[in-house]
């Protein structure tokens, strides 16, 4: 048995505080804002999602018995899934399966889930990863929103200019389509990272899957199963106050 701990830099530590009652605050919003027709989703990529086969039978757990997993297994490829938990209702909405996570595959997945309802106001929570304050990503909230400001060039100027400038302006409150970021090294603030612990424990740690293709049609068939019968918000108390080590 082991335990993991993490050490927080006092910059660390800031940052926590600056950004963590921002996103629980929104998360205590959710309902409210459903109502008022703003979709507030947490967004992030599932990778490597493996396709192995088990060479033997799965024994099921029977009582006195424990599952048992044959520990020879062939592989068929990983695939990545970018997934939306929409926070009022607890559904998964406008999943993407593919085989990577690069900037255009997430700026693809945002463009896909803002079609969705392309008039309304839209606020993602998501992680620091760079692929989320891409200068593709600024392009598409500018043409979205219909900002004709000038966005600069990429390591020059403007909007464009760094990664801070561009997540600035993604950041943005007066923009209909906005994100909002979990503070680094707390992915846990993320509320989709609850469902994909729900996704290992009821389908990835217990399948077996014959080709690619069948975890893909398999994971798609369980967000379809979970939005059916088993969504719901998560209850959500944590208010933001910085953790003591």
């Amino acid at each position: 048995m082991i335990r993991y701990w993490m050490g927080r830099q006092p910059e660390d530590r800031e940052e926590f505080q600056r950004r963590a009652p921002v996103v629980c605050s929104l998360y205590k919003q959710a309902a409210t804002l459903h109502e008022q027709g703003v979709h507030l989703v947490s967004s992030d990529e599932k990778t490597g999602i493996q396709a192995l086969e088990r060479l033997g039978p799965i024994l099921r757990p029977v009582p006195g018995h424990v599952e048992k997993q044959e520990s020879h297994y062939r592989r068929h490829g990983t695939c990545c899934l970018i997934a939306n938990l929409e926070v009022a209702t607890g559904r998964i909405i406008q999943p993407t399966l593919g085989p990577s996570r690069s900037e255009v595959d997430f700026v693809d997945h945002v463009a896909r889930t803002v079609d969705t309802d392309p008039d309304a106001n839209w606020i993602f929570i998501t992680d620091n990863l760079d692929t989320h304050k891409s200068e593709s990503l600024v392009r598409l909230i500018a043409d979205r929103c219909n900002l004709p400001e000038d966005l600069g060039k990429k390591g020059r100027r403007g909007i464009l200019k760094s990664t801070a400038t561009r997540a600035a302006f993604l950041e943005d409150p007066t923009h209909r389509i906005r994100f909002v970021y979990t503070p680094k090294h707390a992915s846990w603030l993320n509320q989709i990272e609850l469902w994909f612990s729900i996704l290992v424990r009821r389908l990835l740690r217990r399948g077996s899957f014959t080709s690619l293709d069948e975890l893909q049609q398999r994971l798609l068939a369980f967000i379809e199963y979970f939005n059916r019968t088993l969504a719901k918000p998560f209850k959500w108390t944590y208010a933001g106050r910085p953790l003591t080590v």
